[in-house]
């Protein structure tokens, strides 16, 4: 029996989205952005030197198809990216009306979002009053810090020894719907902080704000904070069924790695493993080694995405997508006989880009283990989903269209 695996490279867009004049970074439209291209050039062009040299370097991307699927999204040039396709490639725009995660998950696994998002004005203060009080009441606290969009790392540098001080949670917010709360895992506590989160997802939820995101930090005022690896997302639930309750409702194991717990609040799916990007490599390893006939694998690689693109950090990401080709390298050849694998993004964050949010992006779709190349097209995020249904042989409820 055939066993699918579903790898979303976080925020790895290939050029803006037909929509893409209708979503910003502060006043400037996502129009022009494009994550793998600008990166791709700023390493051809030598500013991207920082632990790494020379021209952006992914081979393995390539020859599945990553450099074709580039030119499809898009005109603009990418420099290195010229191998000839081994794999089934192709690109894919997103319909829901977000460019946030829980978006672009779902709709990949077959559920575009059948609402709006609420956000939050970007004002001080940005979030309503009782809504503050709601989240301070569930503290313990006389207040909230923050209360307005921010950098993560910049307002815990700015509010960070007030927080010691007072026990006040941090809370923010971006151009995506979040509603983020920092604490600090020993003078606040890591349990107290996602038993906080937990408290107020309900009402966050109600508003339709996608996520409260956990984010606990370490550190002194003197030697400086540092976010920790203990994130904890609290999204909203899925309205209907997709594919990890396909899989499942036809009594077949899905095995999640990564946030793909929170995203989709443990909605069918049977095991989860968490860690960072390396140890989650690990796990996609263990999974292609020993998961079991008929199974869906299901991960998400968030550090393109938290550590580089929101930080706007160019060698970063460039260093994160050469690691990644690297050890997805070595985990191709290790696939089965009848085995797919499906390399895609949910989103875009082009590191160049003014401001610190997620841009409007096409996606690529590269598929390993088809056994046959060539072009896909430019398809629908939903399709996604529907073509891994069927290459499981699973019964799909979605809108998508099959590229199998």
């Amino acid at each position: 029996m055939p066993r699918a695996f579903l790898v979303v490279m976080d925020s790895v867009g290939l050029g803006s989205a037909p929509d893409a004049h209708r979503f910003y970074n502060g006043d400037l439209p996502d129009l022009g952005a494009n994550t793998l291209a600008h990166i791709a050039q700023a390493c051809a062009e030598g500013r991207a030197e920082e632990g790494r040299s020379g021209p952006l370097n992914l081979p393995n991307l390539d020859r599945l198809g990553l450099g074709a699927a580039m030119r499809l999204a898009s005109s603009v040039p990418v420099p290195g990216l010229a191998a000839t396709p081994e794999g089934l490639w192709g690109c894919a725009a997103e319909v829901s009306p977000g460019k946030d995660t829980p978006s672009g998950h779902w709709e990949l696994a077959g559920l575009p979002v059948p609402w709006n998002w609420h956000f939050f004005p970007d004002t001080d203060p940005a979030f309503p009053a009782e809504l503050s009080a709601l989240v301070a009441k569930a503290a313990g606290a006389d207040g909230i810090l923050g209360n307005c969009h921010a950098s993560g790392t910049e307002i815990i540098a700015r509010h960070g020894a007030e927080h010691m001080q007072t026990g006040a949670p941090i809370c923010y917010t971006s151009a995506d719907s979040v509603f983020q709360i920092a604490a600090h895992e020993e003078t606040f506590g890591l349990e107290r902080l996602l038993e906080l989160c937990r408290a107020v997802a309900p009402r966050l939820h109600e508003m339709k704000v996608g996520r409260v995101i956990a984010r606990p930090f370490v550190g002194t005022p003197e030697a400086g904070f540092t976010r920790t690896t203990n994130r904890r997302d609290f999204a909203i639930a899925p309205p209907a069924k997709l594919l990890t309750n396909w899989v499942q409702d036809a009594g077949r194991r899905v095995h999640a790695i990564g946030k793909i717990g929170d995203i989709f609040t443990m909605s069918g799916i049977d095991t989860l493993k968490k860690g960072s990007d390396a140890e989650l490599m690990q796990h996609l390893a263990g999974a292609i080694d020993t998961a079991e006939d008929g199974s869906l694998t299901f991960a998400n690689f968030v550090e393109f995405d938290s550590l580089y693109g929101h930080r706007r950090d160019i060698s970063g990401y460039a260093r994160a997508l050469e690691w990644f080709d690297a050890e997805i390298g070595k985990l191709l050849p290790r696939l089965r006989q009848g085995d797919i694998l499906v390399l895609t993004a949910d989103h875009g964050n082009d590191p160049s880009w003014p401001g610190t949010d997620h841009t409007r992006e096409q996606v690529p779709v590269l598929v390993a283990g088809a056994g046959r190349a060539g072009p896909i097209g430019a398809r629908a995020f939903a399709d996604v989903g529907v073509s891994l249904a069927a290459h499981l042989g699973v019964p799909s409820t979605g809108p998508g269209r099959s590229f199998l």
